[in-house]
């Protein structure tokens, strides 16, 4: 495992192995020490303070459900698709958390060369060459995997075994997105009682997270999703148990509703991961009084330059869709009162003022709060840590890319 200063005077040129084809020759769009002034764009930039009390106020909070009795064995296992990076996911290890979460092969793959020891893939994978791959990585590391099909497990089994590794393996059930999953209850006991009986796959639990609830606006909302979700995971586990069959842990949760599967005794390990960063959309969401969620900070930007004031109405800057993605919303615009980011295109983002005058000026540096962290990371090739308005480390995004 890397230390928690990992990557704090990382240069251009020392790009980690498992970088998905970030070359040494990828140029950092800033120094080590640069004024904010000086560093060029788009880029993404991390608030160094504001990210380390994310992180040791989540670690802190775990750590608290923990000791009220209700849960003894919770664990944190943060979603390190929301940045990609060892560098961060070590920073998290190292503040308490048991491992992180991947969707895909490349991201485990950059992540393990990174140095991190414990990666769950919290997805199915589908082919020979990409479970080649896995059971290379299981080799090398504690990875899980899930599964949803019984023709996933025969298939995964058999890479396993034609590479001499074992995996553990959890089985993913359908708590209410509708997305991957299997049916909870019969279906997915007879699915572990099928991974439990194949060779190189050891079961391990159950994958049962709601990603549909997160971003529900109220916590009565959030509140009625995971309910439901909680009693499908219990019911599932007590039928899976009945089976002589057991069921070391439950995982699950993200941002929006760790708070409520970690109070609910059935789940054991929390996924969530923009925590970290908290982005654009996730502010939206209404919290209760006194809720954790509402103490987390916006630690992540996009620096942009206004390289365009054609009107006193409208400033034009350098961050459109190349470098923020806009599916949950266009990016906020935090430090300039009545501006507001209204239209994009490939290399333009257009910002309204509403109280027109010069500034800001041409050239001027503005930080954008982006709308979904996860993709707009991947869509670039650093993370810029900055404190006191200097720049004070550079991370490559080693786990970024399409999705292979």
């Amino acid at each position: 495992m890397q230390s928690p200063n990992a990557g704090a005077s990382t240069t251009a040129a020392a790009v980690p192995a498992g970088s998905n084809a970030r070359s040494a020759d990828i140029r950092a769009p800033a120094r080590i020490g640069d004024p904010l002034s000086d560093i060029d764009t788009p880029a993404l930039i991390v608030d160094l303070d504001a990210f380390e009390r994310n992180i040791a106020r989540m670690a802190a909070r775990v750590a608290a459900m923990r000791a009220s009795g209700g849960n003894p064995a919770l664990q944190l296992r943060p979603h390190a698709k929301t940045h990609k990076s060892p560098d961060i996911a070590a920073r998290q290890v190292a503040a308490g958390a048991v491992g992180v979460c991947v969707q895909k092969v490349a991201e485990a793959e950059a992540l393990v060369d990174g140095g991190v020891a414990d990666v769950l893939v919290s997805n199915e994978v589908v082919g020979r060459a990409k479970l080649a791959r896995l059971a290379a990585l299981a080799r090398r590391a504690r990875l899980s995997v899930c599964v949803d099909h019984p023709d996933n497990v025969r298939q995964l089994s058999a890479a396993m075994v034609e590479a001499g590794a074992t995996i553990d393996v959890l089985v993913e059930i359908d708590v209410g997105a509708g997305r991957c999953g299997v049916p909870p209850g019969e279906p997915a006991a007879a699915l572990a009682s099928q991974v439990a009986a194949s060779p190189g796959l050891c079961f391990a639990g159950l994958q049962a997270y709601h990603g549909s609830a997160q971003h529900l606006r109220t916590v009565a909302e959030r509140q009625q999703a995971i309910a439901g979700a909680v009693e499908k995971a219990a019911r599932t586990r007590t039928m899976i148990e009945a089976l002589g069959i057991a069921v070391p842990k439950i995982t699950g949760a993200g941002t929006g509703t760790f708070e409520i599967e970690g109070a609910s005794g059935v789940y054991s390990e929390l996924q969530a991961g923009s925590y970290v960063f908290l982005d654009a959309d996730y502010a939206r969401n209404h919290a209760a009084s006194g809720s954790t969620f509402a103490q987390f900070e916006h630690s992540l930007f996009i620096l942009a330059t206004v390289m365009s004031r054609p009107v006193p109405e409208r400033a034009v800057c350098d961050v459109g869709h190349k470098a923020s993605s806009s599916d949950s919303g266009y990016p906020t615009v935090p430090d300039i009162e009545g501006a507001t980011y209204v239209g994009a295109s490939d290399e333009h983002g257009v910002l309204r003022l509403e109280r027109p005058g010069p500034l800001p000026a041409l050239g001027d540096k503005v930080r954008l709060i982006p709308g979904h962290c996860d993709p707009t990371v991947n869509l670039h090739d650093w993370f810029v840590g900055v404190r006191a308005g200097r720049v004070e480390s550079l991370w490559p995004i080693s786990g970024r890319g399409p999705g292979f």
